[in-house]
């Protein structure tokens, strides 16, 4: 399938070819069964760790409870090992132009860390979102496309709400797990009603976020030589920055992701690595809805172990869905 977005009325900006791992997910019986039902299929990406942040890798179906609206409802499908869709989503404005380009070498401990069957494609956005690379599984498709990525120089938008907002436009129909990985400094020229809209589809939607920020080496920058540009997002204020922060961790947190913030090159390797584990470990749920009322269910997912384990158990989902007919 291909989405085209038209940007300042009749220039193309980019176009997106939006691949589905269908013929791997007919490969084995269970999959076959999740897919006679997707039409009712709510899909829940779950993401376990325990107290010192390390993955549990060896929980099974029967571990898992999915609460709709408080009321408990049968896993239909279970699976640790599906193939993921990785978009990275890049702010390419004149603030991060200011940067020496270590926020984007750390990217390859990302596209190191994924599974073979993982597929990844580059977003860049400024004004508007721009397709770089179509989502692919050999991980150096991508590499390329971050070795030349260009930057706006000048002053200049950056709407992330709205990119984020089409992004998901482009999303919409792609089966599987979906992560989105946000590169960005936070800063949003968006209308605030466009970011309050985007608050609330993320918590409806089957996409995870997981944030980067690249305003770190603002906040604490090197006495080397910079490149001058003149733009209000590469000057920023304390206030203006935790507000930028604040925006990244309410994009992650709606979908149970996660917001980094490094200050330099480790910082950002140590980030990105985890993120790769986090696509590795997040286990596939699904459940047949048994109200289809048009309104918002909340999700709540618990995990029954040991209770010395269980203790110190985090589990990050999706906060709710839309429970459509025809879901």
């Amino acid at each position: 399938m291909v989405k085209r977005f038209v940007s300042d009325g009749s220039f193309v900006a980019a176009l997106l070819i939006l691949t589905c791992p269908l013929a791997c997910s007919q490969e084995n019986p269970e999959s076959a069964g999740a897919i006679r039902v997707r039409v009712n299929m709510v899909s829940v990406g779950v993401i376990v760790t325990d107290g010192e942040g390390r993955f549990i890798e060896d929980l099974q179906r029967e571990d898992f409870h999915v609460l709709d609206n408080g009321v408990e409802q049968p896993i239909r499908y279970f699976s640790l090992d599906q193939p993921s869709h990785v978009l990275l989503l890049i702010e390419a404005g004149p603030a991060v132009f200011l940067l020496e380009g270590g926020h984007l070498r750390a990217a390859y401990s990302l596209l190191a860390g994924l599974s073979a069957g993982d597929q990844v494609a580059v977003v860049k956005y400024a004004e508007g979102p721009q397709a770089i690379c179509d989502f692919s599984a050999d991980k150096q498709v991508a590499a390329a496309a971050l070795e030349h990525l260009n930057f706006n120089l000048g002053f200049g938008a950056l709407n992330l709400s709205e990119s984020m907002a089409r992004v998901l436009d482009w999303l919409d129909k792609t089966p599987g797990k979906k992560t989105v990985v946000l590169l960005s400094t936070g800063v949003d020229t968006s209308a605030p009603v466009s970011t309050a809209g985007l608050l609330q589809r993320l918590r409806v939607e089957d996409v995870r976020v997981l944030s980067v920020s690249s305003a770190g080496e603002m906040r604490t920058p090197a006495t080397s030589k910079k490149k001058q540009v003149s733009s209000p997002a590469a000057i920023l204020s304390a206030e203006q920055f935790a507000a930028a922060d604040e925006e990244l961790r309410q994009l992650t947190d709606a979908t149970g992701g996660r917001a980094y913030f490094p200050v330099d090159a480790k910082g950002f390797a140590a980030a990105y690595a985890e993120i790769a584990q986090i696509v590795r470990h997040e286990y596939s749920l699904g459940f047949s809805p048994s109200v289809l009322d048009g309104k918002e269910h909340r999700i709540e997912v618990r995990v029954t172990m040991d209770e010395a384990r269980e203790r110190t158990l985090r589990v990050d989902h999706r906060q709710a869905y839309l429970a459509k007919p025809g879901q």
